[in-house]
């Protein structure tokens, strides 16, 4: 029953991801926030693009991989409850266009911060650590599973 939502859906996090309207606006606020680092004067242009893919990656994980249940349901969220916003995308199906834009994203962000550091070995260093925390999580290999019993509950 879905009395008092304002959706049909029982879990809106199956759908609103896949909307168009949503891929604009990630976009939009992923380059509003590159944007804003590369106005403050003491950033260079390289260290910009490395802390927009570091804090992308970590902020990504934190909301996709990390966050449990459906930010819009009632207490009672039965399989939600338990499920990582990531496995709820598409009702878990793999290779679907949503799940692969929220892949290419930190890739593509990846290659924009190596090309303009110039490959340099630090920030290739917290780049690719960034990648591998922007895209390990997201194989299907791992999906529903619990590294270390690490949010487990």
């Amino acid at each position: 029953m879905n009395i008092g939502t304002a959706t049909s859906e029982e879990n809106p996090t199956h759908v609103y991801f896949g909307t168009r309207g949503f891929w604009i606006t990630y976009t939009i606020i992923v380059l509003f926030c590159h944007f804003l680092l590369l106005s403050m004067p003491f950033f260079s242009t390289a260290l910009a693009w490395t802390v927009t893919c570091v804090f992308h990656s970590a902020f990504t994980y934190i909301m996709l991989h990390n966050t449990k249940g459906t930010p819009f349901g009632t207490p009672e969220q039965g399989k939600a409850r338990t499920q990582t916003t990531w496995e709820q995308i598409d009702c878990g199906q793999q290779f679907t266009p949503t799940r692969k834009f929220l892949t290419i994203v930190p890739i593509v962000l990846f290659f924009l911060a190596s090309f303009y550091t110039k490959y340099d070995t630090v920030h290739f260093i917290f780049n690719l650590g960034a990648l591998g925390l922007g895209v390990i999580p997201k194989l299907p290999q791992l999906h529903g599973v619990r590294i270390f019993g690490i949010n487990k509950w």
